[in-house]
């Protein structure tokens, strides 16, 4: 096949593409599945590290005994490579395979393929090569351009998706070089005070990567700059969004009240309140395309049916706790909001189907966590549980939903290792949440 770019343009780019892998980079702690001939899709928020996540994969495979040249990968976001066609990317996988000819025996190669959407017509190829027995393919691209759902669809089976949000608790500290190196059980108490502190430190920075070492006032810049890209590249442009004013309002009053019940048609009624008028269903895609993007995560109401999850009241998460600063109100404390938003997230990264759980009229349990082959949890998650009332409110919402549910393991999770010091319902367990992102 005859390549449409010049062919030393591409045999310069494979070359760079056999370069050793970049050091320093941070393991992620991300499930990859195990079935085999299935395209990996990683998909996640923009900026979330999933190039970085990519190149750690390949060091580790060369790490373990894999010839370098067996871990192709292609960065196709590159000003030489403008006006690049599938047949260019088949020219130049094909190349690679003429420089390295027992790499073509099936299962000898690893092909990554950066920002892929940037090549029309990239499907088709990506399935030839699955077809071809190639051992493993990783494909990404901007949140903007190659969705999960997409993916599933152009690849018609093919794909699995490998979701990639930002550093969780324990990849922050290891990014820091201050991971523990001895299991919960086996620290000190000041140790473990010293953890509460770093917890206390991520709930407010965040997981971005690029967001770790960010002196303050750049760490907010960064990270408006961030909503900003989402909510322009990723949603607006992306679906030709037209009433911008009602879906940046949406934006901002999910990012500013996380964890907090709401109905799009409560949304709905606010904004005609003040004076901008929008469809339900226009407010209902406009939801989807925020979750989509992964600017927040949303969860429904526990039901027995899906048209009862659809009618009830659900609840909006941001992608990371360090959004939530940007929009919260001054007037307002957010750390416990922050806290719910890790666990959440958290949840998510251990392959949860997460809800919320109502308890009689007014009580309610934050997370009902289900995974097939694994016992449901029941997550209630406080900051501080000192306060009498407090105490009442969660354990009591907690242990009428453990009754309810009682093949669920019912966890109080709090934000600092100090043991409440009072007794708990049978069935009921406490963990300090530092203790539970570690696990």
């Amino acid at each position: 096949m005859t390549p449409t770019l010049p062919p030393d343009t591409l045999r310069q780019k494979l070359a760079e593409s056999l370069q050793p892998p970049v050091a320093g980079l941070t393991a992620r702690e991300i499930r990859l599945p195990r079935i085999p001939g299935k395209v990996l899709a990683v998909v996640g928020v923009r900026r979330g590290g999933k190039t970085s996540f990519m190149r750690h994969h390949a060091g580790t495979q060369i790490a373990a005994g894999r010839p370098s040249e067996s871990q192709l990968f292609l960065s196709l976001e590159d000003e030489r490579l403008f006006g690049m066609t599938a047949a260019d990317l088949s020219w130049l996988v094909d190349e690679h395979g003429r420089q390295h000819p027992a790499l073509l025996e099936p299962g000898a190669r690893t092909i990554y393929l950066d920002e892929v959407h940037l090549v029309p017509g990239w499907e088709t190829y990506v399935r030839r090569l699955v077809d071809e027995g190639v051992r493993e393919i990783f494909v990404s691209g901007s949140s903007a351009k190659l969705l999960s759902r997409e993916v599933a669809t152009s690849l018609r089976g093919r794909a699995l998706e490998v979701l990639v949000h930002p550093f969780s608790f324990r990849e922050s500290l290891r990014h820091a070089n201050t991971e523990p190196a001895r299991p919960w059980a086996a620290l000190s108490p000041r140790e473990r005070t010293t953890l509460d502190g770093a917890l206390a430190r991520y709930l407010e920075t965040g997981g971005f990567p690029e967001a770790q070492q960010a002196a303050p006032r750049d760490h907010r810049s960064l990270l408006q700059s961030y909503v900003d890209s989402m909510l322009l590249r990723d949603v607006i442009e992306r679906f030709r969004v037209s009433n911008t004013l009602a879906l940046t309002w949406l934006a901002r009053a999910l990012l500013s009240a996380p964890g907090g019940r709401f109905t799009v048609t409560k949304l709905r009624n606010t904004l005609k309140s003040q004076g901008v008028p929008v469809a339900k269903e226009t407010l209902e895609a406009y939801l989807d395309h925020l979750d989509d993007a992964f600017v927040v995560r949303t969860i429904a109401m526990h039901a027995t049916s899906e048209r009862q999850r659809m009618v009830n009241p659900r609840k909006a998460y941001p992608i990371d706790p360090g959004l939530i600063a940007l929009y919260a109100r001054a007037d307002r404390t957010y750390r416990g909001a922050s806290l719910e938003t890790v666990v959440l997230l958290e949840l998510e990264r251990r392959g949860y189907s997460v809800t919320w759980l109502k308890v009689g009229d007014d009580r309610e349990v934050d997370f009902l966590a289900e995974l097939a082959g694994e016992q449901s949890l029941l997550v209630q998650v406080c900051l501080d549980a000192a306060a009498d009332e407090t105490w009442e409110r969660e354990v009591s919402a907690l242990a009428a939903a453990a009754a309810q549910h009682r093949g669920a393991r019912a966890i109080l999770l709090t934000g600092t290792s100090a043991s409440p010091g009072r007794g708990l319902p049978k069935r009921i367990e406490w963990l300090a949440a530092a203790e539970w992102l570690l696990a």
